[in-house]
């Protein structure tokens, strides 16, 4: 059998990848790779567009097709990138339990009260447990990951996905921030009555004790609820979409608005990225897309930016991908994911080899 350095010596990037390997067609096993990519194809509480759960699917078939050439990380790939595509039950269990779940959204719209109803009721106990149960396999899968010496990259699913994912990182780090990039602040309190739903994943991401700070960028939709929530606490930073675009029309620079995002942050970072953070033209199928965004370029700016700042980074999650019926959004969450392979492995000072320049 053939050594990882045998692999890379015989191994061509510039051919296209191996339909038959892992992600980006690259030939290493899990045991050869330094960074696990962990999918989550779950969206059990989605109450507008769908498709999430096939977001992991898409990326990993549209990853063949990408240059490992990175101009930033040109050697990423030599350290090996492996998806863990999960056990396949949570695959099963997200298309159920949103089938459970349907009924319950339809009757929250026409005014219906849930506790009113005894099987819309137990349902709803049913879908909590079930996604209380993710989040603890997540959390050990992760674990278990990291105790082999693993980077750890999640990938959803929606974006109630990391909570076990953060769960892991809270037992290992005591005071940590979240870099969140997204146009919802997603700190609704149970919304529609599911704990863990996609736009509560921050609520209850700010309940764990570890997590001292979370600084927001790219907002542009919420409620009054969030806004209470955000007033109550000092541990939540809010850059909208709107103060972000008036301060950059006003003369302040891209780099200088990063710079002071970064300086909000605590000395150790796990960034959580919705691909609806980007203008919608990047993701055309994303479950809650709103107008207005980041461009792809000011997102991975912005992450190597943080790669290169005196902040360690400790996980990076990418979640809300949905395919279309073209390539599109695969495409683009393929080439986030791998740019965000490399700020991992850059900052956590692994080999990704010298920028190129022209």
């Amino acid at each position: 059998m053939s050594t990882k350095q045998e692999k890379i010596a015989n191994f061509d990037p510039s051919q296209p990848g191996l339909a038959d390997s892992s992600i980006y067609g690259l030939p290493f096993t899990a045991e050869e790779s330094d960074i696990i990519v962990v999918s989550v194809p779950w969206e059990v509480t989605v109450s507008y567009g769908a498709g999430a759960s096939l977001g992991p699917q898409s990326i990993l078939d549209a990853s063949y097709q990408v240059d490992l050439l990175q101009q930033e990380f040109p050697e990423l790939w030599k350290l090996g990138i492996f998806l863990d595509e999960g056990p396949r039950h949570w695959a099963e269990k997200s298309t159920y339990y949103k089938e459970l779940a349907q009924p319950i959204i339809e009757a929250l719209e026409n005014g219906v009260s849930i506790e009113d109803d005894a099987v819309l009721s137990a349902n709803l106990a049913e879908i909590n447990n079930a996604s209380a149960v993710l989040n603890e396999e997540l959390k050990e899968r992760v674990l278990n990951w990291k105790a082999q010496g693993k980077k750890v990259i999640l990938l959803g699913g929606d974006h109630s996905t990391p909570m076990g994912y953060y769960q892991a990182l809270a037992t290992q780090h005591s005071n940590f921030g979240i870099l969140h990039f997204d146009a919802h602040m997603d700190l609704r309190i149970a919304y529609e009555g599911f704990i863990y739903s996609h736009a509560s994943i921050m609520y209850n991401t700010i309940q764990l004790p570890q997590v001292t700070k979370l600084v927001q960028v790219g907002i542009r939709d919420f409620c009054e609820e969030e806004v209470s929530v955000v007033k109550s606490t000092d541990k939540v930073k809010v850059f909208t979409d709107v103060d972000l675009k008036k301060s950059s029309f006003e003369g302040q620079t891209w780099q200088e608005k990063v710079d002071e995002i970064i300086n909000l942050l605590p000395q150790e970072v796990a960034v959580s990225f919705d691909i609806d953070a980007l203008y919608q033209w990047y993701c055309p199928n994303t479950g809650t897309p709103v107008p207005g965004g980041l461009s792809y370029e000011q997102a991975t700016y912005a992450l190597t930016r943080l790669a290169n700042s005196n902040k360690t980074i400790i996980g990076i999650d990418l979640v809300e991908v949905a395919p279309g019926e073209d390539e599109w959004d695969g495409n683009v969450g393929a080439r986030l994911l791998f740019h965000m392979c490399g700020v991992l492995a850059k900052n956590n000072g692994m080999p990704t080899g010298e920028p190129i320049k022209f």
